[in-house]
């Protein structure tokens, strides 16, 4: 079912800057964003770009040590939400770079908010053509162990998520 809510053209600005990895000058990739969430707007109309639920590339090393940890540290215990997180790992053959949809569906999410945002999906899915890895996550166990994500990612092949071997 859907559910009539519609995706702001900033969300789409910022999946197509995180999917298209032209060669920018180092000043351009710093700003590049590593992570962000989505949230629907307040009228619960629009699914929006979360204010200030970012990670750029630029941070990493300077203000984020682990840019994996950080990101499960943006969601919030008790709602829903939807992020892109752009994966960089290692397989036994090489190095690679995949954007993840993930849909963060916690068990305490009041149950308006689950159906909401479960019926609204496909909306914002639509939007991100290209994704290869979708990742629904209902609560912390699931996300905090990054080798569930290298799962995702390319089963047991993965040997590194971050520059972090599993």
């Amino acid at each position: 079912m859907a559910s009539g809510v519609t995706v702001n053209d900033e969300v789409i600005k910022v999946f197509n800057d995180m999917k298209v990895r032209k060669s920018s000058t180092s000043d351009e990739v710093k700003k590049r964003k590593k992570a962000v969430l989505f949230c629907l707007s307040d009228d619960k109309k629009k699914i929006i770009v979360e204010e200030g639920k970012q990670i750029l590339v630029g941070d990493i090393g300077e203000t984020v040590d682990d840019p994996y940890a950080c990101f499960v540290k943006l969601l919030p215990l008790n709602d829903c939400r939807y992020g892109l997180y752009d994966a960089t790992y290692e397989t036994k053959e090489s190095k690679k770079e995949d954007l993840v949809f993930i849909f963060w569906a916690p068990e305490g999410a009041p149950l308006k908010s689950k159906m909401i945002y479960a019926s609204s999906k496909d909306a914002i899915k639509k939007k991100f053509t290209g994704i290869k890895h979708e990742w629904q996550v209902n609560g912390l166990d699931d996300i905090q162990d990054r080798s569930t994500l290298a799962d995702k990612l390319g089963g047991n092949v993965v040997v590194s998520l971050e520059g972090r071997p599993l």
